[in-house]
């Protein structure tokens, strides 16, 4: 009976510490992957040795690796980075070739082996694309042009990170006619899932998804079925399971559902590289941890600021303006979790140890938790050397326009009324986004000039897409008074905010909460939203008049 217990038992003890970590770990700033791994180290034989590795766990890591980069093949957006392509392109490979000679340099100085100093260089390579996403969105920053160079940058460099695990699922590396075979077979392979990955974003999953879309959990169950098909399909053709989620995920990344599906997956993608990188720490030792931590904090530094050097002559030499070169350069300077993902692929073929994978955990760890502060205050940093950039600056360096939603409308909900006030707006607003989680007007949006995002505003992540912080106008069409509440909360108190309630007390609520007007659900039409948005627009003191005596009417019970 024991025995029965031990493995929920030790999970349950993955999972609690990893959460109390993970918390302290966002009260300090740092990234949640930080926590994770420190959970493996905690609960492994590096400290309390009260958990090992099952064969459970090991599955679960397996998976949590697939639906990382599930999740990372959703959210590739090649549109984002459209206007500046040619230029994330030159500067992506070169700092590909030119970090790897870096990482092989320091590897190679610090006394590794030949073998050992090959997979380091490669492993030390890639950028931590959830992590630098994820606080540049927390920070409002992913529509800069700084931001775009580094989104663009980790695009190009997951595509080589799929690439290296699929040269490195290659059987034997013995014979090199072999391997050249075995590498062209699955490069061939990957080839024939990638196109099945194309035809199926273009002519099979609209229709599917277009169906059951309405409802959350089909839209769920209905895409981790989509990755565990082609996992299973990666599997069968024996290539890597990595290489198939991902594939996966960037052909659902080209619907219209792409930002929902992403919302929806994230929270079981986190369970799964919770344990994933857990494993990590549960995997290695003390000795194997500390073998090389003189080396890790010297290479730490060095790859941090030879990352930042290389990045910063990159873009600089686009003729980017000195602040962007810097704030793009800034960002990328951390040796990511993924050097432990190819590290793992590396150690299973033999090629390194658990004392590597220790150094590159370490190097991880350190550079991760710097980077994190390094972000978060990027542009102060800036503001206090930018007299020291002054040199790099030239009448020939400009940035690149990009397009930043600030000063927007925000409507959530589509159907008739919102489609008149639409026609009002346009001539007021230069964009508009709409909000909205229905599937019968997707068509008619996706050809029309507004910003359309299909999702629940409910998710933070898909309030900072819209860019509610810096909308002028945000009007909520949605009964949901809590979803109000929230976006009054969010929002702040630069939008001028239109919300619907269902009864006058609600009403009253949502205006002390700091709502502008609110649209009582049995009084509304939609000549009246009209009336009040135009009036909005073309006389702000009348509409406050307007307003007060919608207070006024509320305070006495809806009683003129």
């Amino acid at each position: 009976m024991i025995s029965e217990l031990v493995l929920p038992f030790d999970f349950a003890l993955i999972i609690i510490t990893a959460t109390l970590l993970g918390f302290l770990t966002k009260k300090t700033g740092q990234p949640t992957i930080v926590a994770y791994i420190f959970t493996g180290l905690l609960l492994g034989p590096v400290f309390l040795n009260a958990v090992s590795e099952s064969a459970l766990t090991r599955l679960i890591s397996e998976l949590g690796l697939g639906f990382l980069l599930f999740l990372v093949g959703i959210e590739l957006d090649f549109e984002e980075i459209r206007d500046i392509l040619g230029s994330v392109t030159k500067i992506a490979l070169g700092q590909t070739v030119l970090q790897t000679a870096l990482a092989f340099a320091v590897s190679y100085i610090l006394g590794f082996t030949l073998i050992e100093t090959s997979v380091l260089a490669v492993a030390t390579v890639f950028g931590a694309t959830p992590v630098v996403i994820k606080i540049l969105s927390d920070k409002d920053e992913l529509s800069t042009l700084p931001s775009k160079i580094d989104v663009g940058v980790l695009i190009i460099q997951d595509i080589i990170l799929i690439v290296t695990l699929t040269i490195l699922s290659v059987d034997s590396f013995g014979n090199v006619s072999q391997v050249a075979t075995s590498i062209l077979k699955i490069l061939g392979m990957s080839g024939a899932i990638a196109g099945l990955s194309f035809v199926s974003s273009r002519w099979i999953l609209p229709d599917i998804f277009e169906r059951i879309a309405d409802n959350e959990q089909a839209l769920l169950i209905y895409g981790i079925t989509w990755a565990f098909t082609f996992i299973s399909l990666a599997s069968y053709l024996g290539i890597s399971i990595e290489v198939g989620a991902f594939l996966a995920g960037l052909s659902l990344g080209q619907l219209p559902y792409s930002q929902e599906l992403q919302e929806r997956v994230r929270p079981i993608t986190n369970f799964f590289i919770m344990i994933f990188f857990s494993s990590i720490g549960l995997s290695i030792d003390a000795a194997s941890l500390t073998a090389y931590w003189k080396e890790a904090f010297i290479g730490a530094g060095v790859l941090m600021a030879g990352n930042f050097l290389i990045m910063f002559y990159l873009i600089d030499r686009e003729n980017f303006t000195p602040e962007t070169s810097f704030l793009g350069s800034i960002n990328m300077t951390q040796v990511s979790e993924f050097s432990l993902v190819v590290g793992a692929a590396a150690a299973a073929k033999g090629f390194i140890g658990d004392d590597i994978i220790g150094y590159l955990s370490m190097m991880a760890l350190i550079t991760m938790s710097l980077s994190a502060y390094l972000i978060n205050y990027n542009r102060d940093i800036y503001r206090r050397i930018e007299h020291l950039l002054s040199r790099f600056d030239s009448e020939d360096k400009q940035d690149i326009e990009i397009k930043k939603l600030e000063d927007h409308a925000v409507i959530i909900g589509y159907d008739t009324v919102t489609k008149n006030l639409i026609d009002i707006l346009e001539d007021r607003f230069e964009d508009i986004v709409v909000i909205d989680n229905g599937t019968k007007n997707i068509d008619e949006l996706a050809r029309s000039e507004v910003e359309f995002i299909h999702a629940d505003v409910k998710h933070s992540e898909i309030r900072n897409a819209a860019g509610i912080k810096k909308a002028k106008l945000i009007v909520n069409m949605s009964p949901d008074f809590q979803a109000s509440k929230e976006i009054i909360e969010y929002a702040g108190r630069k939008p001028t905010i239109f919300v619907k309630a269902n009864s006058l007390e609600e009403a009253g609520e949502l205006y002390e909460m700091g709502a502008h007007y609110v649209m009582i659900k049995h009084m509304l039409t939609g000549e009246k939203l009209s009336e009040y948005v135009q009036l909005y627009i073309e006389d702000r003191e009348l509409f406050k008049q307007e307003v007060s005596s919608e207070l006024d009417r509320i305070r006495y019970g809806g009683r003129n």
